[in-house]
């Protein structure tokens, strides 16, 4: 069981400045994002507050910093791997990022290795390549870290589903990794016009879609991670479907829409949860709240929910917790409780 458990957020650069001293405080990890991939490079040259991680290290020095690279539709990193001459081009890269900023470690957030759905560069080759292309990052991650007398992180965040273990060889991956974020969001929604939860914790009952937080770990695991690098996903943000039958609150219905993003918890909290007709439910079974007007059905985490994910992280020996995104929640009510929840 770790000794401190993670409590990792993703940030996109631009909030960067706005993280006050609190909420830094409440964290262990976290990702900015996003560094981009091109010409087998990592660059960092469209990001605007590079400067804020300087202030934000002197304030906070025990606060792991990591930069997370990729994103859906972020590509170049098929092309990258594919090649010897690529995949060290790319971990040297790796290394001038972390010369230049006060970054702890690389994320790497290709999505996904051998899929081109998101509309960026796939081979079948990527299986194996991903592993070669974090085993060349690790070694010059190493090797740096035996220059400055220190240890660089590197780590992934990965889709949560049978398709990412098919893509991926994990057992081998995870060993040039310090831990996995499984991004246990998003499991239903955009595909999909069968309403549902998007970030539950347990499968319930009458639910086709079988992928859970619980599910997800359960995957990685028998594929090889050990449950001590295995880092689960919580949700700001909303999934949300249109032209829902009034059947069953809601809940495993054929919508008239798939699940867009729906309204983050800043505005759930003001305008959504028990308020403007909107009722919100809660799914014993998958440990996860949602809402329903009749109509409208939004999936979503809230601080019941993420304090069940924070308890099942213990339960199960599991390295921590992790979100996207931080300014999804301007009421500070949903880290605050990943917070209480991880504490031993």
């Amino acid at each position: 069981m770790p000794a401190t458990y993670i409590a990792a957020g993703y940030a996109s650069d631009h909030v960067l400045p706005d993280i006050p001293m609190e909420d830094l405080r409440k964290l262990t990890h976290l990702n900015v994002a996003f560094g981009h991939v091109k010409n087998d490079e990592i660059t960092t040259a469209h990001l605007k507050n590079g400067e804020v991680l300087e202030t934000i290290k002197r304030g906070h020095p025990e606060l792991t910093l990591l930069l997370s690279v990729g994103g859906w539709s972020a590509g170049g990193f098929s092309e990258a791997a594919s090649t010897e001459a690529g995949r060290q081009s790319m971990a040297a890269s790796a290394v001038r990022v972390l010369n230049e900023f006060p970054f702890d470690g690389i994320d790497l957030d290709w999505e996904y290795p051998c899929y081109g759905e998101a509309e960026i560069e796939s081979r079948p080759e990527d299986k194996q390549n991903f592993t070669l292309l974090l085993k060349t990052i690790r070694e010059a991650l190493d090797q740096k870290g035996k220059e400055d007398g220190r240890h660089y992180l590197l780590t992934i965040a990965a889709g949560a589903d049978q398709y990412y273990i098919d893509g991926t060889e994990m057992e081998e991956v995870q060993k040039y990794l310090d831990f996995v974020q499984l991004m246990t969001y998003d499991m239903r929604g955009g595909f999909q016009v069968l309403t549902g939860h998007h970030t539950n914790l347990y499968t319930p009952t009458g639910d086709l879609f079988r992928i859970s937080v619980e599910a997800s770990v359960k995957l990685f695991h028998q594929a090889g991670v050990p449950k001590d690098k295995i880092v689960i996903g919580a949700a700001f943000y909303s999934r949300v479907w249109n032209g829902v039958p009034d059947r069953n609150k809601g809940l495993h219905q054929m919508a008239g829409t798939t699940g867009g993003y729906g309204p983050d918890y800043t505005e759930l909290a003001a305008d959504y949860i028990d308020k403007n007709g909107y009722t919100r439910h809660w799914d014993e079974e998958a440990c996860a709240p949602y809402l329903f007007n009749g109509s409208r059905l939004i999936s979503y985490d809230d601080e019941q929910s993420i304090a069940r994910k924070c308890d099942f992280v213990k339960e199960q020996g599991l390295a921590g917790v992790m979100f996207w995104e931080y300014s999804c929640d301007k009421t500070g009510r949903l880290l605050h409780a990943m917070y209480e929840g991880l504490k031993k």
